[in-house]
């Protein structure tokens, strides 16, 4: 089977990694739509163009199932995706539910998510359904978006930034960090090094693969078997059938693969923080 997979740029690898560790029996179209990303500082008009676009492009190149692995883009479109198109869409939101579920009801979550998510109505529908007991803050971190295209993961820059933000928050208070954007998932040392080691870090990618599995009758592998790095781009492209793209164009160039590739092993690398 194949699956697409697209966000507003390399973010979205984290959820294509995801599927490396769970699924079986399918190959990938992974779309990152550098020309437009960030998204989150996007109007939703110019969101709901954008994946109208990607989504027939993937659908083109023989997508049986998409994954829109972006939350902001969901937040604004997967409604109208759905609509308008006739095959499985999944999105992603902001995984509250399980953070809720795992922690005391005594302690806080704190939800960082780009300024779309934030502010669109999908998120407050989410936390009137699971958040019974008003513990979830949030917080745009938008900025996190353009260190993580930089592959600027960890240093002082990012220590500057991640504090600053969370200046206003009483860190004692929260029992879990909810990664409200798939380009969130490469900055973990930095959230533990903010927070403590015993923080909880959540995101929606398990849930949405294993979501993905279910729809499309895929094997998901419970228990992971296998260790996904890559140590050349040759074996990253061949390893697990995957075709990668850049606002509607492959991705050939050998500079902008080897990109790819370092995303991968960090994704890999702090996959158990």
């Amino acid at each position: 089977m194949k699956i697409g997979i697209f966000d507003s740029g390399f973010g979205g690898l984290s959820v294509l990694h995801e599927a490396y560790h769970r699924l079986g029996d399918a190959e990938y179209l992974f779309y990152a739509d550098l020309d437009h990303v960030p998204y989150g500082l996007k109007t939703s008009e110019q969101i709901k163009e954008y994946t109208r676009n990607i989504t027939r492009f993937l659908i083109d190149k023989g997508a049986e199932a998409i994954v829109i692995a972006c939350n902001t883009a969901t937040a604004v479109a997967v409604e109208t995706l759905r609509q308008e198109f006739d095959l499985p869409i999944l999105g992603m939101e902001p995984a509250v539910k399980p953070a809720v579920e795992e922690t005391s009801s005594k302690k806080r979550i704190l939800v960082i998510a780009t300024p779309v998510t934030i502010r669109e109505k999908k998120l407050s529908h989410l936390l009137e359904r699971v958040d019974e007991d008003h513990r979830v803050d949030l917080l745009a971190m938008p900025h996190l978006v353009t260190f993580a295209e930089n592959e600027q993961f960890e240093g002082p820059e990012v220590d500057e930034y991640i504090n600053e933000q969370f200046a206003s928050f009483d860190l004692s208070k929260y029992q879990a960090l909810v990664l409200g954007c798939t380009h969130f998932n490469y900055f973990k040392p930095a959230y533990r090094k903010a927070f403590g080691k015993d923080i909880l870090l959540v995101d929606g990618n398990v849930g949405t693969i294993r979501h993905l599995a279910d729809v499309c009758g895929l094997k998901y592998n419970e228990k992971e078997a296998f260790n996904v790095s890559f140590s050349d781009t040759e074996k990253m492209l061949h390893d697990i059938e995957t075709q990668y793209f850049v606002s509607g164009n492959p991705i050939t160039e050998k500079n902008l693969l080897n990109h790819v590739l370092r995303m991968h092993n960090r994704l890999e690398a702090v996959r158990e923080l």
